[in-house]
């Protein structure tokens, strides 16, 4: 069956499930949602099948009336900047983090925001009744009739990425701040190869960069965001003061320290929500993040009187959260990093220059900023069951849970949430004690299995 949309867009093999078909239809769906008079601006990473789906979406959008940029190579923050500027729509062609023979496609509204869900449900609504066109009525809502409308034009644009790298510059306000400091980039020879070490250079630091020579095979493989270690061994070896490492399409990135330790989301959020709440730049003292932070997070800004808002898992909910309580600051652990004040999604490049730009002003090491959180144990067991849908009536199980709470006494929490796409729950124990998690999290696997069977 093909894809549809997921927690980022519709992604999936590309070739087999992800196919030229589908994008087309895609395109036209696109424009029936979100409107011809509207221009569209398309990106891309540089996986081997991203010319074909940009051709087919941009095709695709073009026959419904549509009017199509081409920004060629980009980053999915760097296409969402650009939207955010022009006031346009906005589609990367990228699987993120995912290999290389995976692709996706990624929609943002006007303006460069991601779908909100009632915008998704009217793109999907309207996919189907594009892949089913031939069988659907010409008067039907959200039907496509070619013939009836003038093609739109697809423009190629030479300087998209010039673009980028300038307004990731300006956010320091000019000059050379980072001059004196040493970084190594890991790029995963994605979209990100030449911008985000260019960037960074460009602001006076000393670049060293690994993993920026793509192939359209090589992104994210055995490099990147993902492969932290690798970062952390290159930063040592080099003897540098920090390392920045982006993901496929850049909008995550996580961190290491001169000594090679990993700086992750957590980390991250922390040194900046301090940082900007020193300078009264942190809107309304408060963060939003999902409900995978570490407790060490929380535990951080509590001295600072910052609060912390919690979401669902998923960017998008972070970002519904920034909009909802008037925030500047959310992210994840997993390094998709949203400042409202520059960007409106996740920005790995631009993260990591707001993180550099924290070290130089404080005169810190980001070791020493990083060291403000201390990460409390997690343990996460993925619990296959026969019931899942079972969970909430499950009342030994959930009084397991209130005990392992009440035991923990404020020092730890229980999370406890069904997959969405496999028939398993996650069940998540944080505690002071890794001894304690541990034990903790077998009590309660034995509980879930008890209450709704084993799968």
């Amino acid at each position: 069956m093909a894809p549809r949309f997921g927690t980022d867009g519709i992604r999936g093999a590309a070739g087999s499930e992800l196919t030229v078909e589908l994008v087309h239809a895609l395109g036209r769906a696109a424009v029936v949602a979100l409107g011809a008079d509207v221009p569209f601006l398309i990106a891309r990473d540089p996986r081997e099948s991203g010319p074909a789906l940009e051709a087919a979406i941009a095709d695709g959008i073009a026959e419904a009336g549509g009017a199509v940029q081409l920004l060629g190579m980009l980053p999915t923050p760097g296409l969402a900047a650009t939207c955010a500027a022009t006031g346009a729509a906005g589609v990367m062609i990228s699987a993120s983090h995912n290999v290389f023979s995976d692709n996706g496609v990624k929609l943002f509204e006007p303006g460069g925001r991601k779908l909100r869900d009632d915008t998704e449900a009217a793109v999907e609504a309207a996919l189907a009744a594009a892949l089913g066109m031939d069988a659907v009525p010409a008067a039907s809502p959200g039907s496509i009739t070619p013939s009836s409308i003038t093609p739109g034009a697809i423009t190629p644009v030479a300087n998209a990425a010039d673009a980028y790298v300038a307004h990731l510059v300006a956010t320091t306000g000019g000059g050379t701040p980072f001059a004196g400091l040493h970084v190594v980039v890991d790029a995963a020879n994605g979209a990100a190869s030449d911008v985000g070490p260019r960037a960074v250079r460009e602001l006076g630091a000393t670049v060293e960069v690994i993993h920026a020579t793509p192939d359209g095979t090589n992104i994210n493989a055995g490099c990147g965001s993902t492969f932290p270690e690798v970062i952390a061994a290159a930063v040592v070896a080099a003897g540098a003061d920090v390392g920045l490492a982006f993901d496929g399409d850049a909008d995550r990135i996580v961190a290491v320290d001169a000594a090679g330790a990993i700086v992750d989301g957590d980390h991250i959020l922390a040194i900046l929500a301090i940082d900007l709440h020193a300078r009264g730049r942190l809107r309304n003292d408060a963060i939003a993040t999902t409900v995978m932070a570490n407790l060490g997070l929380r535990r951080a800004l509590e001295p600072h009187g910052i609060d912390v808002i919690v979401t669902p898992v998923g960017d998008r909910h972070v970002i519904a959260a920034m909009e909802d309580h008037d925030l500047v600051l959310g992210g994840e652990q997993s390094g998709h990093i949203i400042e409202s004040e520059f960007a409106v999604t996740g920005d790995g490049p631009l993260t990591g220059i707001l993180l550099l730009d924290a070290m130089v002003r404080s005169g810190r090491p980001l070791a020493e900023l990083a060291s403000v959180v201390t990460k409390y144990p997690q343990v996460l067991a993925n619990v296959r069951v026969l019931d899942r849908g079972g969970l909430d009536r499950a009342t030994q199980f959930w009084a397991d849970v209130a005990a392992v709470e009440t035991s923990l006494a404020g020092e730890g929490r229980v999370l406890v949430r069904p997959s969405g796409t496999e028939p398993v729950v996650r069940v998540m124990v944080e505690a002071a004690d890794a001894a304690q998690a541990r034990a903790a999290t077998d009590r309660l696997v034995l509980a879930l299995t008890d209450a709704l069977g084993a799968g």
